[in-house]
């Protein structure tokens, strides 16, 4: 499953200094000669071909996550499958180029300008003269102010996900002609370009019921390139046709079709021919990547296997094996041989079943690149240890983030960075590297955070009846993840702690019962522990002090590089953080990362408790009610960051109901110097002054620790390998108009490899 935090940015994107004074912020990017910007580090990859190489007609089967509960983009419960349509069949006055940047849309915006900006800001739309909806009438200033009124958030009978930069528009009016709409602003706004994407017609729009429940299941009226012929719910699929009033480009493809199939069980409607595109796992892709390479052609079976290793031989096995088989199918032991024959009857199936179905999978091909999107790690700073910034920075400190993005991308092929921004990734305008503020990777000065706080190893642990550790939950769920728990020696509830997983059993608690109250041979985790080395003999007892002979460095010796240190205390509480992961199939790369992070976190005394919750229940009952102490979850980036990022990290301020407004800031850090800094970037048209406010806004979140970007997605598309102008978009928006099926003969242009990224400064 995909977390990222929350849908298209029409909706939300959902999903500092020190505040004890002083901290020396290195000197900001943009200050050097070097854009800091770079450029992206990977390229789209759409097999792109020129309009004239592709056929007429024929549809594409494309897999989304879901059937969209509503095609209104601003309300609460849109999602990347309403983004899609939206994108397919609604004017956008500007898209994303390869740079994640916005370009003016020429279907149907001529020219966009400042015209004012004293005493206010007035922008001048010029429509192009053939845009038009589908019912025959011009777009023009009418569905421009019925948009604005909607979303303005001066009438809450509307239901509006959110109004950023609408409520600062005070009129929009009818310009020089019909085809010039003048918006003027009551306050200055540097993200205008952002505003009347997707524009939706005055009919939805208009007025609240229009809004609320006229555009939740159809679009009778469209303006793109295709239009809604259909939302199927019992047939998990939205279906688009060609729009016959389109002005443009004419769609090449007759319909696209965008069914609901879960990743999991994507592979196998690939074998089955039900469809062209799908986004697709790790484990998907290799498979993909193995059918579409070079083959035998005696046999059909791939020459290569993944990652350029020879493939097996005959029937995927060795010859060594192959000839012993055949020694007992033809041996004297004719119990054996049987056995023998039998087995290899049911291997030649299983064999010709995955032969088959590589045949079927060597259609199509992968297309990578990464996904406008990076995965952080969540700290919550609501509450417990991570409440003090210290044990967040120090947290930040224990990361080795260059290792765990080639943990993710590298395997893939694709370039292995670690993500530099909360606001922007590489290659695009708002980009610098703001690392700095929070430093590099350093045990050692993680563990002196940790010591400053209170935090130091050994100590007593005081441990009172169903008083769990510092940061750990206090209800486990145990109907979750089933499978865990049948492997789990001791039948938990899918929850361990790092560094309790080497617990004797033979240590046994006065009352014989473990820490959730059951009978059990394991002990207290506090019995016969070391708290100085961490290190039990088998005997139960402390061979650190005496117990047992041998030879023991002096206390206070380092221990040697990459060795779990002792683990912390403060105040009779060991330091042990709640981590919450998913748990579906589609969750596996997250679960790698988290293994890791509690690797490094073990190395500076760290303990972790793992809680692995059903997909379904991880965002909204768990980052988004705050019941975590770290988690991971992405955000998409945004050309409007300014606009979009300001809610994610905006200081959470109290409500009047007691309760804490906290937008889309799930980590609960936040600060007045960083909202301050968002509110200037936001104020003004300078565009090179409000990306330097951004990265000192940047440089500020990443002072507070409250949350670590580690690495960009990977993007991983299975295509049909006839299919142009469709696969990993990158930053781009998708040309709906120009996908089609390649004519006989034809080919379409592929990148060789990702582009290498630019030197940083």
């Amino acid at each position: 499953m995909s977390h990222v935090g929350v849908g298209p940015r029409a909706v939300m994107r959902a999903v500092a200094f020190l505040t004890t004074g002083v901290l020396a912020v290195p000197a900001l990017a943009g200050c050097t000669s070097e854009d800091p910007a770079g450029k992206p580090l990977a390229e789209q990859d759409v097999a792109a071909a020129a309009r004239a190489r592709i056929s007429d007609g024929g549809t594409l089967r494309w897999a989304v996550d879901s059937v969209p509960d509503t095609l209104n983009a601003f309300q609460s419960d849109a999602d990347a499958t309403t983004t899609r349509v939206a994108q397919a069949v609604l004017p956008s006055m500007y898209r994303m180029d390869e740079t994640g940047s916005p370009v003016r849309n020429p279907d149907y915006l001529e020219s966009a300008e400042v015209v004012d900006t004293e005493p206010k800001q007035v922008v001048v739309y010029k429509l192009n003269q053939q845009a038009v909806w589908s019912d025959g009438r011009e777009i023009g200033a009418a569905d421009f102010a019925a948009q604005w009124r909607a979303l303005s958030g001066k009438d809450s009978a509307y239901w509006t996900a959110r109004n950023a930069g609408y409520d600062r528009i005070e009129k929009v009016e009818r310009g020089a002609n019909d085809l010039e709409v003048k918006v003027t602003f009551s306050r200055p706004y540097a993200d205008w370009k952002a505003l009347f994407t997707p524009l939706y017609p005055k009919d939805v729009t208009g007025t609240p019921d229009a809004f609320n429940d006229g555009a939740r299941r159809a679009l009778k009226v469209s303006a793109g390139p295709f239009a809604v012929k259909k939302v199927d719910t019992k047939g998990d699929q939205v279906v688009l046709t060609g729009n016959p009033r389109w002005w443009g480009e004419p769609a090449k493809l007759d319909e696209i079709v965008l069914r609901a199939v879960p990743r999991d069980e994507r592979v196998s409607e690939l074998v089955a021919g039900k469809l062209d595109l799908a986004e697709i796992d790790p484990e998907t892709a290799d498979e993909v990547t193995l059918a579409a390479g070079p083959r035998d052609p005696a046999t059909g079976t791939p020459l290569m296997g993944p990652g350029g290793t020879p493939a097996a031989g005959p029937q995927g096995r060795s010859a060594a094996e192959a000839l012993r088989s055949w020694a007992i199918a033809n041996g004297s032991d004719e119990e054996a041989a049987e056995e023998e024959v039998l087995a290899r009857e049911e291997r030649g199936e299983a064999e010709a079943k995955a032969r088959r179905r590589q045949q079927a999978l060597s259609g199509f091909e992968l297309r990578k690149s990464l996904e406008p999107a990076y995965t952080q790690l969540a700290l919550n700073g609501a509450e417990g240890p991570l409440a003090d910034e210290r044990v967040r920075r120090a947290v930040a400190r224990a990361l080795d983030r260059e290792e765990l993005a080639e943990a993710v991308l590298k395997p893939l092929g694709l370039p292995a960075e670690p993500v530099g921004s909360h606001l922007a990734l590489s290659g695009q305008p708002a980009y610098a590297d703001g690392s700095g503020a929070l430093g590099e990777q350093n045990a050692k000065e993680a563990r002196a955070l940790l010591a400053d706080a209170g935090w130091v190893p050994g100590g007593p642990v005081k441990k009172k009846d169903g008083e769990e550790a510092a940061g750990a939950e206090k209800d486990e769920n145990k109907d979750e993840d089933k499978k865990d728990e049948e492997k789990s020696e001791g039948g938990d509830d899918g929850t361990y702690i790092v560094g309790e997983d080497d617990k004797n059993k033979d240590d046994e608690n006065k009352d014989g019962k473990n820490d959730d109250g059951g009978n059990d041979d394991a002990g207290d985790a506090k019995d016969g522990a070391d708290r100085e080395s961490g290190e039990k003999h088998s005997s139960g007892k402390n061979t650190a002090q005496g117990g047992a002979p041998g030879a023991y460095a002096p206390k206070g010796t380092a221990a040697p590089a990459g060795a779990a240190a002792a683990p912390l205390a403060k105040d009779g509480k060991e330091l042990t953080l709640r981590f919450v992961l998913p748990s579906g199939p589609g969750s596996g790369t997250l679960r790698t990362v988290a293994d890791r992070i509690t690797d490094m976190l073990k190395e500076i005394g760290i303990g972790t408790r793992i809680t692995k919750v059903p997909d379904e229940s991880y965002f909204k009952d768990h980052i988004a009610a705050g019941e975590y102490d770290l988690a991971l979850y992405s955000w998409p980036a945004s050309a409007f960051p300014a606009t979009d990022a300001r809610p994610i990290y905006a200081k959470p301020v109290p409500a009047a109901d007691g309760s804490l407004n906290v937008a889309q800031n799930y980590t609960r850090v936040g600060t007045d110097q960083v909202d301050q800094l968002f509110d200037r970037a936001l104020a003004t048209l300078d565009q090179k002054e409000s990306r330097d406010l951004l990265r000192k806004a940047d440089s500020r979140i990443w002072a507070a620790a409250g949350s670590v970007p580690l690495y960009q997605r990977p993007q991983l598309t299975a295509a049909r390998k006839n299919l142009a102008n469709a696969g990993a978009f990158g930053f781009g928006t998708p040309v709906y108009e120009d996908m089609g099926f390649l004519k006989k003969g034809a080919q379409g242009s592929r990148p060789t490899a990702p582009a290498s990224p630019s030197p940083s400064s």
